[in-house]
């Protein structure tokens, strides 16, 4: 299991599009995948669950993978929230 924590750099948080992207890049990785913020854990693979998790700028979100690529699939969540998903 691999856990890593990042900050949301991006003005308007985590809303529908960046949503997106995070599914759209957990769905080629076989690892289980979740993100938690404060003692909420939702299944990263879920769009509907990462729009309810309410993160907004300045958020710290625990990225937890558990599988065999895990490390791939933490590595690249956490690109994409350093590009503070290509908004900015």
């Amino acid at each position: 299991m691999i856990e890593k924590i990042v900050t949301i750099q991006n003005r308007a948080g985590i809303h529908a599009r960046p949503a997106a992207l995070l599914v759209q890049a957990t769905k080629d990785f076989k690892c289980s995948i979740y993100f938690e913020k404060d003692n909420d854990r939702i299944n990263a693979k879920s769009i509907m669950g990462v729009i309810t998790l309410g993160a907004a700028y300045g958020t710290e979100i625990k990225i937890i993978a558990e599988g065999d690529d895990e490390e791939a699939a933490a590595n690249a969540l956490v690109r994409l929230f350093e590009s503070k998903f290509e908004e900015e």
